[in-house]
């Protein structure tokens, strides 16, 4: 699966457009790493519990948008964007969206 976020893929034309294609997960921070997380906050560095759970989090949103776009017959998605959202305190959501095509080689 081709994944970009611009409108085209290099080297290749779309051939068959399928519409927008999505993943999310919501994601809780976990209570003995957020104590760690305070700490470190107040001496102040990289919160990297929290890089982690939102790397983890962009993955599985990714996973999910791609899964949606290999069932409607895609092999590329286009123009994808993530965006994060706080749900609730303790709580955020990682999405992803993007269009999914079929591309071929130009040729």
């Amino acid at each position: 699966m081709i994944i970009t976020n611009i409108e085209t893929v290099p080297g290749m034309n779309i051939v068959a457009q399928y519409g927008l294609v999505t993943g999310s997960t919501v994601r809780a921070k976990n209570a003995i790493k957020d104590f760690g997380a305070g700490l470190k906050n107040m001496i102040g560095g990289e919160l990297k519990s929290y890089t982690e759970l939102l790397s983890d989090a962009r993955e599985e949103a990714l996973t999910r948008m791609k899964a949606q776009a290999q069932k409607l017959g895609a092999n590329a998605i286009v123009n994808v964007r993530f965006a994060t959202s706080s749900i609730t305190v303790g709580a955020a959501e990682v999405y992803i969206y993007g269009t999914a095509v079929k591309v071929q080689p130009k040729g």
